[in-house]
């Protein structure tokens, strides 16, 4: 009897050991990757800047036609102010298109009132598969032609395709209808198209304009939101778009290109069946797809990055809000990556499948459960007296706190960098708050993301919904 309670315990202890051991790799692994993309990232907007500063440029009137897709379900408060800042972008040759999803407020109302649009009859081609409209309504606002189409509610990706099939240019842009754009963005955002003939998408800056004011396109104050939840919110866009996606870009490795602020070349999005109606995960979903199928069809091609071209968006104000957007989040990851197994370990991929791929798949979607079980772990072997608590205590305390100096790393570098202002309240309210960021939030959205994935119901492709505020945006 003495002998098998001393094997079980044995056992056990050997299983903490060896769990503890991985566990300890894993985040080693994740810092490594940490420090190195927050570095290069660095690095790069400090030399972008130092470039700008010293050459001497001729501006060269060489555009390409965008098109902006906006869809909007329920965005009654945000939708004029946000476009109101697309029609004042410095750029020659573009047009607008609302897609109207199926609203259930004034929506369209709004566009149409405030822009003077009107009724027209127009057929529209359907090159990738959307719901039918309901109505079309055209006008021009200067020297933007605007669109509004009202649909039946099919979703967001549906109203992208929309959008797609009603475009009249090459390339599209698609950003949220309660985003708006500086000025310089469709410049910045367009800029590797005309330095680079095969690039086929651009992915563009997207920060919390909660707590900003912008006048035409152009930032006046700048500020961290006065509450909590947003505020850490920019420590976490910040260190994510700083980090990963410059580093990505360095081997044509990005795989997100955010749904807030992206450009597609029309023609290839096209050819891979455009944004996928069956998933809630659309923005990674095309972009993935497009390595797939460049790949798959031996094209030369380039998804870059624009780390100049930014997109202020709305960050959920509440836990409760920010807990639905990170299932919502998550849930469209898991489609995605199951959806494309076949990148895994696949040499026809390279470095996108053997570093990005499996950095999503290890450090992004299966983080949630490594995390989570690797406490509890913890938990079991302070229990069981199998663990040196003061030395357990000193890692995850120096493991926190590199976390927080990354992100403030990227914080800063942004604010430096942009020339941006910050008063000394803000300062002290992002030193106190990257640490809580990098513990306590971390551990409530891997929490969140793990019930994602518990709970995840393929059929559920409704709007991802938060409470909206108004924009500080004039024109």
């Amino acid at each position: 009897m003495i002998a098998t309670t001393v094997t079980a315990a044995s056992f056990v202890q050997g299983f903490l050991y060896f769990v503890g051991v991985f566990f300890v790799l894993y985040l080693i692994g994740y810092s490594t990757f940490l420090f190195l993309s927050v570095t290069v990232g660095s690095s790069i907007l400090y030399r972008r800047k130092r470039e700008a500063h010293y050459k001497s440029t001729l501006e060269v009137d060489c555009y390409v036609p965008i098109t902006i897709i906006v869809p909007a379900h329920n965005e009654s408060v945000t939708v004029e102010s946000s476009l109101r800042s697309l029609l004042n972008l410095d750029y020659t040759l573009y047009e607008v298109i609302v897609v109207d999803d199926g609203s259930t407020d004034d929506t369209a109302q709004v566009v149409v009132d405030a822009f003077g649009l009107h009724p027209i009859e127009r057929p529209i081609r359907r090159q990738v598969p959307c719901a039918p409209e309901l109505g079309v309504w055209y006008g021009r606002v200067g020297r933007v032609p605007v669109t509004l189409i009202s649909k039946e509610n099919g979703g967001k990706a549906d109203a992208l395709n929309m959008g797609i099939n009603a475009s009249q240019y090459p390339y599209f842009i698609c950003i949220d209808a309660d985003s708006v754009l500086q000025y310089d963005s469709l410049r910045e955002v367009s800029a590797p198209l005309v330095e680079h003939e095969n690039v086929v998408a651009v992915g563009g800056l997207v920060r919390i304009s909660n707590g900003i004011r912008i006048k035409d396109g152009r930032l006046t104050n700048y500020s961290l939101p006065k509450k909590i939840i947003p505020a850490m919110q920019v420590l976490e866009y910040d260190r994510s778009f700083l980090s990963a996606r410059i580093l990505f870009d360095q081997f044509n490795g990005n795989l997100i290109i955010s749904g807030a602020f992206g450009l597609f070349r029309k023609d290839l999005a096209i050819a891979c069946g455009g944004y996928d109606l069956d998933t809630v995960g659309e923005d990674m979903e095309l972009v993935t797809k497009l390595h797939v199928f460049c790949r798959t069809n031996g094209h030369d091609y380039l998804i870059k990055y624009a780390p100049d071209a930014i997109c202020w968006s709305q960050a959920p104000e509440t836990l409760r809000d920010l807990v639905r957007q990170r299932r919502r989040w998550h849930a469209g990851l898991f489609e995605t990556m199951t959806k494309h197994w076949r990148m895994f370990a696949n040499l026809r991929f390279g470095l996108v499948s053997f570093f990005s791929y499996t950095y999503f798949l290890i450090y992004e979607l299966l983080s949630p459960a490594i995390e989570l079980f690797g406490l509890l772990t913890v938990v079991l072997a302070v229990a069981f007296n199998f663990i040196n608590i003061p030395f357990m205590l000193m890692f995850f305390g120096i493991y926190a706190v590199f976390g927080a100096v990354m992100s403030l790393t990227a914080f800063f570098s942004r604010v430096q960098t942009r020339d941006l202002k910050l008063s000394l309240r803000d300062v002290a309210k992002a030193l106190l708050l990257s640490l809580f960021e990098v513990t306590v939030l971390r551990f409530v959205l891997a929490t969140t993301r793990m019930f994602a994935l518990l709970g995840y119901r393929r059929s559920d492709r409704r709007w991802g919904s938060i409470k909206r505020q108004k924009i500080d945006a004039e024109n």
